[in-house]
């Protein structure tokens, strides 16, 4: 009982002074914060200049796809780098984990490919190429 107590306080004290750090930062801010209640204090700053189009840009909905999909297959590639660095002290139950990894992605790859995730052309381009 007291052996598992003694393994988790460094994690306790870690996370009460992360939260304690934040909650300070946050209070300090409140206070030392400057507040403008004025008609311009909404408006977007462009270097002095004069607001001269709408701020808010619409993207499509396949940029934000494609930016999870390089995070979410870009970590995967910091797990291979540090399984090339161990590959020696790993052995063979280390590789058969590696290949299973590597399977799940290339498993998760060909459902986006399936669905359609990594197609960019238009839907009227799209729909033309395959009634022809």
């Amino acid at each position: 009982m007291g052996l598992e107590v003694y393994c988790f306080w460094p994690l306790l004290f870690f996370f009460c002074c992360v939260v304690a750090i934040v909650a300070a930062m946050i209070t300090v801010s409140f206070f030392l914060g400057e507040r403008h209640e004025g008609r311009v204090a909404g408006e977007p700053y462009e270097s002095g200049m004069p607001l001269t189009a709408v701020p808010q840009l619409r993207f499509h909905v396949k940029y934000y796809l494609v930016a999870m999909f390089f995070v979410i297959f870009d970590a995967e590639a910091l797990f291979m780098f540090a399984w090339a660095l161990s590959v020696r002290e790993l052995g063979l139950p280390g590789y058969i984990a590696f290949l299973v990894f590597v399977f799940v992605l290339m498993i998760a790859l060909a459902y986006l490919w399936k669905r359609g995730a990594l197609d960019w052309t238009d839907e009227k381009r799209k729909s033309a190429l395959t009634r022809t």
